[in-house]
């Protein structure tokens, strides 16, 4: 998949987030320090201004600005703002992957105009019926996989069925996890547990390839499954819980070990640990969310992420450009529904298009 570039290549929407241009500005530069090449997205004055600010007064090699004077901001309806700002940096940034001048995008702007821009101008995988987001979670055990983390708010069970699929060839290819175990998100173990949609999918599932059966909430910080199918509201409620919670722990301890002399002595003794701990649980280790079943890779990061947060995202796009994973879903896809559980579901949908 990379023979036509030179360096893997990147589009950065470097308007998106909260904290725009600064931090897609920065993690820009860490990415072409890298190894990487980043087309830079946005007004080109604004972000040539920020890299002077920052101190880089030359453009580097491997880092090309593509001007874009358009911005969608995070309270606009995504599909709406998609198709009246067609010179936004999000939108321009991701008709360079359709176009073929970059091979990944990252976005830490508006989620649902992310997910229209996609859908729009990359359009979905033959047989798709629903893009779903991806988030890759620390747990105890290593990274968990959540599918979908939000961009489907009410799911049927084929959505469901193919998000399982999906994000188990993520976390088997990309991911490198051996046979990875995949649980429904529920409210109880047993298989009789949860809501309509649920009992559907499980009974779908069943006899499915890594597929173990239910598991709840408190099972994903444990590890004690690789990848977690739920559908997109609940996934993106746990997922918004998950990273809430992380830095309240963090914020307590830290207050904790600063707020006596013993516990500075303390926190000094204990810091590389912490460190280590915290670089292990903290969200921003993997940067952001894939987007599966477009024929692109977008990669999703949250709207506030500093730039090493967006940083481990462009990281992840290289990684999923290396490993070949869009090709790899499409595939997968095919062989599933050929003799698989989605041939009793949705075999009219991969008829060639």
């Amino acid at each position: 998949m990379t023979e036509p570039y030179e360096l893997k290549t990147v589009a950065v929407d470097g308007m998106g987030g909260d904290h725009a241009p600064a931090e897609p500005v920065r993690a820009a530069v860490m990415g072409v320090r890298s190894g990487i090449r980043i087309i830079l997205v946005g007004d080109s004055g604004v972000l040539r201004h920020e890299l002077e600010a920052q101190g880089v007064h030359e453009i580097p090699a491997g880092l090309e600005i593509v001007h874009a004077p358009d911005v969608v901001h995070s309270h606009e309806d995504g599909a709406k703002a998609v198709r009246a700002k067609p010179e936004s940096s999000l939108v321009v940034a991701t008709r360079l992957v359709a176009q073929g001048r970059a091979q990944a995008i990252i976005s830490p702007g508006n989620t649902g105009a992310t997910l229209a821009a996609a859908t729009l101008h990359l359009r979905r995988l033959p047989g798709v019926i629903r893009p779903g987001i991806a988030a890759v979670m620390p747990s105890a055990r290593g990274p968990v996989v959540l599918c979908d983390a939000g961009a489907n708010a009410e799911s049927k069970p084929e959505y469901l069925i193919q998000f399982a699929l999906m994000a188990r060839l993520l976390a088997r290819d990309v991911i490198r996890i051996d046979h990875p175990r995949v649980g429904l998100l529920s409210i109880g173990e047993e298989e009789g547990k949860g809501t309509e949609l649920v009992q559907s999918v499980h009974e779908a599932l069943q006899g499915t390839e890594g597929f173990v059966g239910n598991v709840e909430g408190r099972d994903i910080p444990k590890g004690d499954v690789d990848v977690v199918v739920t559908d997109g509201f609940t996934g993106n409620v746990a997922l918004k819980l998950y990273e809430g919670v992380g830095s309240v722990i963090f914020r307590e301890v830290r207050a904790a070990l600063t707020d006596s002399i013993r516990g500075r002595v303390g926190g000094a003794v204990a810091r590389p640990a912490l460190l280590r701990l915290r670089a292990k649980f903290s969200p921003d280790t993997y940067g952001g969310a894939y987007l599966l079943g477009v024929r692109g890779l977008v990669v999703i990061t949250h709207g506030n992420a500093p730039g090493e947060a967006i940083f481990n995202a462009i990281t992840m796009a290289g990684r999923g450009i290396d490993e070949g994973l869009v090709a790899r879903v499409e595939a997968g896809l095919r062989e599933g529904v050929h003799g698989g559980i989605l041939s009793r579901i949705i075999p009219h949908r991969f008829k060639e298009r």
